[in-house]
């Protein structure tokens, strides 16, 4: 097959969603269409013994939400997927942002009952200022929600987006019969005892046609005509170049956990969805069928096999081919490297791949040389923009809770920053570590982390900091520079890259910094032009 056909059959994309509408049971579901699993375990904490697929760190299993970013891929009539399954919860958030900068594409998951939550509009907000097509798949009709229309409206509205329904459900709840599918002009009827097999779908050209009576009954078909009606009159019509430059976001109706209008989605999906893009570095824009080899780290996981203490690099390719064994430049080190095992995914299975293509996710063993953000290429010197650390919210002291393991508590917390489970900030007057995340949750994580994966315990003081801002000052030499490191020395940091950070204690003093040094520039997010 040749390079081009290679990019052109590959889709990558991201779920995003608040957490609990449904997200990593739709990720199983498609798996199951890809025909990578026999049967799909939904994540339910303790009531079904087989777990997801996606879920594989012990922390996931006991609490049954994802707190990592996993990796999937599979092939489907002649489409090569990598879905990337994403943290929905808000303390993960930053995980998120990342991985949303390697994926080209994404499906909004919306749960019928609630609507729009808060996750779901940040995460839609950084997708619409990348531009990445979106789809929405609206969850869990066979509950009780809200109407269709208004969920439409809702979406339209909070998340700023221009939706144009590609199906639309037949009843909802107890009433639920089943889904017109308006893009491939079919009605998909639901029986409600299909959560392992799948479904077949009757195609229906002509809704006027009385066969519908028969099939869905009298009041159903004509609720359904008028609301088509509806649909036709009020939304624009399905236009790929809108959906591909952001502008426009198909809607789909189903339910995951029963298997029911999942196919619909990703038969379209492998249709519509863009293959690999183009990507801009910060020296130029780089595309996907340049001859070279370029890709980038957004994502490290540490102990993927707890007897081997491995750590992987996810490296998204960008363009070229990705080869076992060639050497590559890595050029924040401005060295060679090369691998002799690189990884494709299944959730925790890994298989060894020869060659990889733009689009495609690779595992790289690690021992330390990557950090997330990294470039490789083929010798070219290129930095990808766009994956920043985040001011953090709840700062707090770690403190070694076992003097004999102090090597092992550094290590672990080495690694651990590395992977972006949190960040690290040494403070410039006592060399005390403190630990910054966006969530709370993350402390449990690490705490649990570093005892089961490194043997070190640790335990945390609280360290009341307001906000954690990049010093940029504009002239480092100046006077007004230097007094302001030596009035706010006890609020001094530097992270794991050696930059500056000025630890607020309160938003007062925040403010009061700014007026009083006007040529200290204070920001919050770590990567600044």
């Amino acid at each position: 097959m040749s390079f081009e056909a290679e990019i052109a059959k590959r889709r990558t994309f991201g779920i995003i969603s608040h957490p609990d509408a449904g997200k990593t049971t739709l990720t199983e579901k498609l798996l199951l269409f890809g025909g990578a699993i026999q049967e799909a375990g939904a994540v339910k904490s303790n009531k079904i013994k087989k777990s997801a697929t996606s879920d594989f760190m012990e922390i996931e299993r006991q609490r049954g939400i994802s707190v990592a970013t996993s990796v999937l891929a599979f092939l489907y009539k002649g489409k090569k997927i990598n879905i990337l399954d994403t943290p929905g919860h808000k303390d993960f958030a930053e995980d998120t942002f990342r991985t949303l900068t390697a994926v080209d594409s994404v499906i909004v998951v919306i749960d019928v009952a609630k609507g729009v939550e808060e996750q779901t509009e940040k995460l839609v907000e950084v997708c619409r200022m990348r531009n990445i097509p979106m789809i929405v798949f609206i969850n869990k009709l066979d509950r009780e929600g809200k109407d269709a229309f208004d969920l439409l409206d809702e979406v339209e509205q909070k998340l700023g987006l221009q939706v144009t329904p590609l199906s639309f459900p037949i009843g909802m709840g107890y009433d639920f019969k089943g889904i017109y599918n308006i893009y491939e002009q079919g009605i998909n009827l639901f029986s409600g005892d299909s959560k392992k097999h799948i479904e077949e779908s009757i195609s229906f050209s002509d809704i006027q046609s009385p066969e519908l009576e028969k099939i869905i009954g009298t009041s159903a078909a004509e609720t359904l005509r008028d609301n088509l009606e509806l649909v036709e009159g009020v939304y624009p019509a399905f236009d790929k170049e809108a959906y591909l430059k952001g502008e426009q976001q198909p809607v789909f109706f189903g339910s995951a956990l029963n298997n029911f209008g999942v196919r619909e989605l990703l038969d379209c999906f492998i249709e519509i969805a863009p293959a690999p893009r183009d990507k801009k570095a910060e020296e130029r824009i780089v595309k996907a069928n340049e001859e070279n080899l370029t890709g980038f780290v957004f994502k490290i996981h540490a102990n993927m096999d707890p007897k081997h203490r491995d750590r992987l690099a996810f490296v998204k390719i960008v363009s070229g081919t990705f080869e076992r064994n060639k050497p590559y430049l890595h050029v924040r080190h401005n060295k060679k490297l090369k691998f002799s095992s690189p990884n494709a995914f299944f959730a925790e299975k890994k298989e060894i791949v020869d060659t990889s293509y733009p689009g495609d996710i690779v595992g790289l063993h690690d021992t330390g040389n990557f950090k997330i953000g990294d470039t490789l290429t083929e010798g070219e010197i290129l930095h990808y923009k766009g994956i920043p650390s985040f001011s953090p919210e709840h700062f707090r002291y770690i403190n070694n809770a076992d003097p004999m393991k102090a090597k092992q508590l550094a290590k672990g917390i080495d690694q651990l920053m590395d992977e972006g489970v949190a960040q690290l900030f040494t403070l410039e007057m006592n060399g005390r570590k403190v630990i910054g995340t966006v969530g709370a949750l993350q402390y449990e994580v690490i705490q649990y982390r570093l005892e089961h994966e490194y043997g070190a315990k640790c335990t945390y003081e609280p360290f009341p900091v307001h906000k954690a801002c990049w010093v940029d000052p504009e002239d480092p030499s100046n006077e007004e520079f230097k007094e302001f490191k030596r009035v706010k020395q006890k609020f001094l940091a530097k992270d794991k890259r050696g930059q500056l950070v000025f630890l607020a204690d309160s938003a007062f003093s925040l403010q009061m910094t700014q007026q009083k040094y006007p040529s200290v520039k204070l920001h919050f997010t770590s990567e600044f032009d």
